[in-house]
């Protein structure tokens, strides 16, 4: 390495610019969050010697900081899917995942997925993740309760359940409140501890190394303000993250939430594990697509809404999930959305956050007070109430269960970003890789000695739109044990 240069992840260092090596071992995970933490515990079990390079002081990532659901089924169900009376189908699974991503689906990666993944429960349940064999039947953004199994997607919604038959999938651990995350994070850190992984806390990676023909050797790594030179036999396995909180990445890949949504992440999701596998010819896809909320329920009740725009036109079914409600309001004219609902059906949002910006008696003093044309107001509320009462929705066909025709008095909440509703986001491009791990350059070949998962991956999420709570974790963990297999039986370089 020349004098003077900074060592950063878009720098890779030559191999033969190493004059020794630091640490040796078979197989370097930069990560340990959940991808992380089950790329160590498949590669241990592989026989290979594992490192772990964690730049926080403990593990968790972003895995820890989510409610840790897991989406899973197909293949007649997973035990707690058959104990509440669901018999799910892979194909079933797989046509909704495929419908859900469009064209941005990773057709090999969802069908890895949907066969393997009643599998993938139960090795879960195997590394003692409990899971309690109850159904939550709310509609809920999650389950606060220790009940498991829930509707955490849009499949009961149109156009997904003309596609393939609805099944819950959603599986929640056996914990009350918001606490999966450091449950789920807490068994397979000690699963980890478990098989003799070195574990290197405040270990920032800086840079790959890697040799003329291409192949990753190792990478370069800080620990005690030391620049360290890992050598990994078998491969080094990225699991550093996304880049929610990179503000420049932002900007260059995702600027629709650069600014107002709030960063779901932790500290190290600065995107250098994308960095790093970009500067060896990694191939980054699906950079401006994210993850937002709109966590417009509970309460359930206000489903019964509209969501208009600023032309005071519907644009979205109000019983699909969240983040699709989400996409389809910051895709509106003007930025503005607000939902609609009766007094009777109207309940304080538990974390939207949104401002009521007008009540009225009739449509028309409701419509004044908003600043919305009073006229196409009425006929929006008049032509959604007329079929609604009949149990239909010519326009976006929202469920039967949700339908019924809106009686004054009238409220009107206040949706739009920017205007004190809780939007939260996070990113889902990253690297290119085989489902088994391998990162891929732009000509779809694997590079040797490398591999990726979880956010520094593009896995089974792709969009907002088609997004589903319990994807991300469920893809972190899946794959991420897969990248760990691979580079076990990857043959050490020279």
């Amino acid at each position: 390495m020349s004098a003077g240069k900074k060592t950063t992840p878009s720098r890779p260092r030559p191999a033969d610019r190493v004059e020794h090596w630091d640490i040796e071992t078979d197989v370097a995970i930069v990560g340990f969050g959940g991808a992380g933490a089950c790329a160590a515990i498949e590669a241990a079990d592989a026989g290979a010697e594992v490192a772990l390079f964690e730049v926080a002081s403990a593990s968790g990532g972003s895995t820890e900081l989510s409610s840790a659901e897991v989406y899973l089924g197909g293949s007649g169900g997973t035990r707690v899917q058959k104990a509440c009376g669901y018999e799910d189908t892979t194909k079933a699974m797989f046509d909704y995942l495929m419908a859900a991503g469009g064209d941005l689906a990773d057709e090999a990666k969802v069908r890895a997925y949907c066969e393997e993944s009643t599998k993938h429960f139960d090795w879960l349940v195997s590394m003692g993740a409990p899971y309690k064999n109850t159904e939550y039947k709310e509609r809920a953004i999650m389950a606060l309760t220790d009940d498991c199994l829930l509707y955490t997607g849009s499949e009961k919604c149109w156009p997904f359940r003309e596609i393939a038959e609805p099944c819950p999938r959603g599986h929640n651990l056996e914990i009350e409140g918001d606490n999966g995350g450091p449950l789920l994070m807490k068994t397979l850190t000690d699963q980890v501890e478990k098989r003799n992984v070195r574990i290197e806390y405040n270990a920032r990676a800086l840079t790959l190394i890697h040799n003329v023909e291409g192949e990753v050797l190792g990478l370069v790594v800080r620990i005690d303000n030391k620049e360290l030179n890992v050598r990994a036999r078998r491969g080094v396995i990225l699991c550093a993250g996304g880049f929610v909180m990179n503000p420049k990445m932002l900007k260059q890949y995702c600027p629709r939430i650069a600014d107002g949504p709030l960063p779901i992440g932790n500290p190290g999701d600065t995107g250098s594990g994308l960095l790093m596998g970009q500067a060896v010819g990694g191939a980054l896809v699906n950079m401006d697509q994210h993850f937002i909320t709109l966590p417009y329920y509970p309460p359930s009740s206000l489903t019964y809404g509209i969501f208009v725009n600023a032309q005071a036109q519907r644009f979205v079914n109000e019983d699909c999930y969240h983040a699709r409600v989400a996409s389809r309001a910051l895709d509106q004219l003007g930025g503005k959305a607000y939902l609609i609902v009766s007094a009777e059906d109207y309940g304080h949002p538990s974390f939207m956050n949104a401002p009521i910006v007008g009540t009225g008696e009739t449509v028309e003093e409701l419509a004044e007070e908003v600043g919305l044309d009073s006229e196409m107001l009425r006929h929006t509320v008049d032509f959604y109430s007329r079929h609604a009462a009949q149990g239909e929705d010519p326009l976006f066909h929202k469920s039967a269960e949700w339908l019924k025709a809106m009686n004054a008095p009238y409220a009107a909440l206040d949706c739009s970003l920017g205007e004190g509703a809780i939007y939260a986001a996070f990113t889902l491009g990253g690297l290119d890789t085989l489902p088994t791990g391998e990162v891929l350059t732009t000509e779809k070949d694997p590079i040797k000695g490398l591999y990726a998962a979880g956010r520094t991956a593009c896995g089974i999420p792709r969009s907002a739109s088609g997004y589903a709570s319990g994807l991300s974790v469920g893809d972190a963990t899946f794959f991420g044990r897969a990248a760990g297999r691979a580079s076990a039986a990857h043959e050490p370089g020279l």
